[in-house]
């Protein structure tokens, strides 16, 4: 019993010990981010389309910020009037004309919008999505949305695995990988064929803020002992696979490539948020660099891009008549 109590304290020291969280913080990025030409628009006119086009964004957090006007936090289930983040697109599309509507949490098209959640959803509800109004509001007629915005959030971007493109994936995933990614979107390019009159926005998802999270002392030295990859590592290596696989999405020689219609284009977002190739990681991340979801300048620069592209966009996919396009 004697032994035991001089024994019992430092043990209790040493538990102690393993306990504290040890790292954290920010990550320095080594590798140099890859960027690659896209869909070029400049033969088709950025003014506003003479004629009204009603348009659904389906999003959750950083869609409905992205959407928002600046200030105080206004709405719920992620359709925000306004937010502090808050970059105004939604305003800026109703200047140009269109008929902004948006599906999010809590509703059946909104709910799920993951990477391997987009073929389901539009695949067996596309007659929901065409004809939603707000949430579980449909409509009972007119020519419903003509532009379906779709996005994922930043956890998409957190990629495991290997780049290979000559792997086959599986469009269901459901883990994370380039590969698997790249079959779920491929997948979705049958399903918008069949609605060529639509014109599908592909937003690519917010990247994440490199910043790893401190971790009990124990978990560090039984990682070394298993000779694994640090957290550290692991982000910036997810970062690397987020900039190829979103580089593929917008490509010329990447998702469409082989696809012969005009009515899917790839909005990339991801990129404007990393500062338009200055990292593979988020340039503008809120909570001194730990939150993912972008602070208000870099939704600002990323609505008043979006504009002028959506309205060469429409054009080029023959929404407006042809004595609006150069």
């Amino acid at each position: 019993m004697k032994r035991l109590i001089y024994i019992l304290p430092p043990l209790i020291i040493l538990a102690a010990i393993l306990w504290i969280p040890v790292g954290g913080g920010a990550v320095q990025e080594s590798l140099s981010p890859e960027r690659v030409p896209t869909l070029d628009l400049s033969s088709f006119s950025a003014a506003r389309p003479g004629t009204p086009l009603r348009l659904l964004f389906i999003h959750h957090s950083c869609g409905g910020q992205l959407f928002a006007d600046a200030g105080p936090e206004k709405g719920e289930n992620c359709i925000y009037e306004s937010y502090p983040e808050g970059g105004g697109l939604r305003r800026l599309l109703r200047a140009e004309g269109y008929e902004v509507r948006e599906a999010s949490y809590g509703s059946e098209v909104g709910d799920r919008t993951d990477i391997f959640d987009w073929l389901p959803k539009f695949r067996d509800s596309m007659e929901k999505v065409l004809t939603c109004k707000h949430q579980d509001i449909f409509d009972s007629g007119g020519p419903g949305n003509r532009i379906v915005m779709f996005k994922s959030c930043y956890p998409n971007n957190d990629f495991i695995g290997e780049e290979n493109s000559g792997e086959k994936g599986d469009p269901a995933g459901p883990v994370l990988t380039p590969a698997n990614a790249r079959a779920a979107y491929a997948a979705l390019l049958p399903v918008f064929a069949a609605y060529p009159e639509t014109l599908f926005v592909c937003v690519t998802a917010p990247p994440i803020a490199l910043r790893v999270e401190a971790e009990p002392l124990w978990k560090i030295l039984a990682r070394l002992l298993m000779s694994k990859a640090t957290p550290a590592v692991k982000q910036v290596r997810a970062g690397s696979l987020a900039r190829k696989f979103n580089n593929w999405l917008k490509s010329r020689d990447g998702w469409l490539k082989n696809y012969t219609l005009r009515n899917v284009v790839v909005f990339d977002y991801y990129d404007i948020l990393t500062g338009e190739g200055e990292s593979n990681f988020s340039r503008y991340a809120t909570e001194n660099g730990t939150d993912s979801h972008p602070a208000r300048a870099g939704n600002e620069k990323a609505a008043r891009a979006f504009v002028p592209f959506l309205n060469r966009v429409v054009r080029r996919a023959g929404l407006v008549g042809s004595e609006d396009v150069r």
